[in-house]
């Protein structure tokens, strides 16, 4: 996988500019780009969205392969590093324990493990904010990161009308 999605990636996509009933080419391809070994998720985050009672949490529940397990030695142990990174950091409590409980640091350390990109909606947060944010994460660890429409740049994405 050379992409790992972050949860605001699907739940932004539904409910706003490619919702699953105005777009299905986009879930589609989302299929297609998994099949060919493109993209993924990491556990918790396909946990996080079949807690909903909607048409994603479907999807996601139909899907159980899109999202890998986080739980090798190397991921667990980059984990580690960020935990010890974001405690020791200038950051609010409750910023930091809710980044850290969630599966944020989870989607940045399978990303380094593997190798892979961070595909998120979170922008860089100023270099004295006081908010955990994934791409500033992302920078400190080496990972890349990008948003939702440059990864679909990224992968010459086309949602066409046929005729």
């Amino acid at each position: 996988m050379r992409y790992l999605l972050d949860a605001n990636t699907y739940i932004q996509a539904k409910n706003q500019y490619y919702g699953m009933d105005i777009c299905p080419a986009y879930w589609d391809w989302l299929d297609l780009q998994f099949q060919q070994g493109m993209i993924a998720s990491v556990d918790m985050i396909g946990r996080e969205l079949k807690e909903g009672d909607d048409e994603l949490a479907n999807w996601v529940k139909a899907r159980p392969g899109h999202f890998v397990s986080n739980d090798d030695a190397t991921t667990q142990q980059v984990f580690t590093q960020i935990v010890q990174a974001v405690m020791s950091g200038n950051y609010n409590a409750g910023h930091r324990d809710s980044f850290l409980a969630k599966a944020d640091p989870w989607i940045i350390a399978k990303a380094k493990s593997a190798g892979a990109i961070v595909v998120t909606h979170e922008s860089y947060a100023s270099f004295n904010t006081k908010k955990v944010k994934i791409p500033n994460i992302c920078q400190q660890f080496g990972v890349s990161c990008l948003n939702t429409f440059q990864f679909l740049r990224q992968l010459n994405a086309r949602f066409v009308l046929a005729s």
